[in-house]
Protein backbone atom coordinates (compact mmCIF):
# COMPACT_ATOMS: atom_id res chain seq x y z
CA UNK A 1 0.00 0.00 0.00
CA UNK A 2 1.01 3.50 -0.58
CA UNK A 3 1.89 6.38 1.85
CA UNK A 4 -0.94 5.91 5.35
CA UNK A 5 -1.72 9.73 4.54
CA UNK A 6 -3.13 8.92 1.07
CA UNK A 7 -5.79 6.79 -0.72
CA UNK A 8 -5.83 4.91 -3.57
CA UNK A 9 -6.43 7.50 -6.05
CA UNK A 10 -4.37 10.08 -4.36
CA UNK A 11 -7.13 11.57 -2.01
CA UNK A 12 -5.74 12.95 1.09
CA UNK A 13 -7.70 10.88 4.33
CA UNK A 14 -8.43 11.71 7.80
CA UNK A 15 -6.27 10.10 10.11
CA UNK A 16 -8.92 7.77 12.08
CA UNK A 17 -7.08 7.41 15.80
CA UNK A 18 -4.97 9.79 17.14
CA UNK A 19 -3.93 7.96 20.44
CA UNK A 20 -3.14 4.82 18.95
CA UNK A 21 0.37 4.65 17.28
CA UNK A 22 2.09 1.58 17.57
CA UNK A 23 -1.05 -1.18 17.63
CA UNK A 24 -3.50 -1.26 13.98
CA UNK A 25 -7.00 -0.98 15.39
CA UNK A 26 -10.19 -1.98 14.17
CA UNK A 27 -10.74 1.13 12.18
CA UNK A 28 -7.35 2.05 11.12
CA UNK A 29 -7.54 -1.91 9.70
CA UNK A 30 -11.24 -0.83 8.42
CA UNK A 31 -9.70 1.96 6.72
CA UNK A 32 -6.98 0.46 4.82
CA UNK A 33 -9.55 -2.81 4.28
CA UNK A 34 -11.75 -0.25 1.96
CA UNK A 35 -8.66 1.28 0.46
CA UNK A 36 -7.66 -2.45 -0.74
CA UNK A 37 -10.97 -3.44 -1.61
CA UNK A 38 -11.37 -0.39 -4.03
CA UNK A 39 -7.93 -1.28 -5.42
CA UNK A 40 -8.56 -4.90 -5.84
CA UNK A 41 -12.68 -4.23 -7.81
CA UNK A 42 -10.50 -2.14 -10.06
CA UNK A 43 -8.46 -4.74 -10.77
CA UNK A 44 -11.16 -7.53 -11.02
CA UNK A 45 -13.03 -4.51 -13.46
CA UNK A 46 -9.68 -4.16 -15.84
CA UNK A 47 -8.85 -7.86 -15.99
CA UNK A 48 -12.41 -8.69 -16.96
CA UNK A 49 -11.53 -7.33 -20.76
CA UNK A 50 -7.78 -8.60 -20.77
CA UNK A 51 -8.40 -12.01 -21.78
CA UNK A 52 -6.24 -13.64 -18.68
CA UNK A 53 -8.48 -15.76 -16.94
CA UNK A 54 -6.01 -17.03 -14.59
CA UNK A 55 -5.26 -13.59 -13.52
CA UNK A 56 -8.64 -12.56 -13.10
CA UNK A 57 -9.51 -15.73 -11.07
CA UNK A 58 -6.40 -15.07 -8.55
CA UNK A 59 -7.71 -11.17 -8.50
CA UNK A 60 -11.71 -12.25 -7.96
CA UNK A 61 -10.08 -14.49 -4.70
CA UNK A 62 -8.02 -11.55 -3.48
CA UNK A 63 -11.07 -9.33 -3.64
CA UNK A 64 -12.96 -12.29 -1.44
CA UNK A 65 -10.86 -12.21 0.64
CA UNK A 66 -10.46 -9.02 1.51
CA UNK A 67 -14.40 -8.68 1.59
CA UNK A 68 -14.30 -11.62 4.02
CA UNK A 69 -11.51 -10.06 6.31
CA UNK A 70 -13.94 -6.70 6.11
CA UNK A 71 -16.92 -8.75 7.37
CA UNK A 72 -14.50 -10.34 10.25
CA UNK A 73 -13.08 -6.89 11.37
CA UNK A 74 -16.91 -5.21 11.53
CA UNK A 75 -18.31 -8.04 13.07
CA UNK A 76 -19.17 -7.92 17.63
CA UNK A 77 -16.29 -7.44 19.59
CA UNK A 78 -13.83 -10.44 20.21
CA UNK A 79 -14.97 -12.38 23.32
CA UNK A 80 -13.71 -16.21 24.39
CA UNK A 81 -16.33 -17.55 22.20
CA UNK A 82 -15.34 -16.37 19.23
CA UNK A 83 -11.27 -15.80 19.61
CA UNK A 84 -10.31 -18.98 18.09
CA UNK A 85 -12.62 -18.19 14.84
CA UNK A 86 -11.36 -14.80 14.51
CA UNK A 87 -7.36 -15.51 15.25
CA UNK A 88 -7.13 -19.31 14.10
CA UNK A 89 -5.81 -20.61 17.69
CA UNK A 90 -7.62 -20.96 20.86
CA UNK A 91 -6.72 -18.33 23.47
CA UNK A 92 -8.65 -16.04 25.65
CA UNK A 93 -9.79 -12.69 24.62
CA UNK A 94 -7.26 -10.06 26.25
CA UNK A 95 -10.48 -8.38 28.47
CA UNK A 96 -11.21 -11.59 29.93
CA UNK A 97 -8.02 -11.96 31.96
CA UNK A 98 -6.77 -10.76 35.29
CA UNK A 99 -5.71 -7.48 35.63
CA UNK A 100 -2.86 -5.76 38.05
CA UNK A 101 -4.08 -5.65 41.38
CA UNK A 102 -5.97 -2.28 41.57
CA UNK A 103 -2.91 -1.01 43.87
CA UNK A 104 -0.47 -1.57 41.47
Amino acid sequence: MSDAGSSANGAAREKIDEDDHDLLTFGEASERLRLEITAAASDVDRLRTANDPAELRRSEDRLEALRAAARRNAAAPINDANFEKFFGYPGKAKRNLPGPPPDA
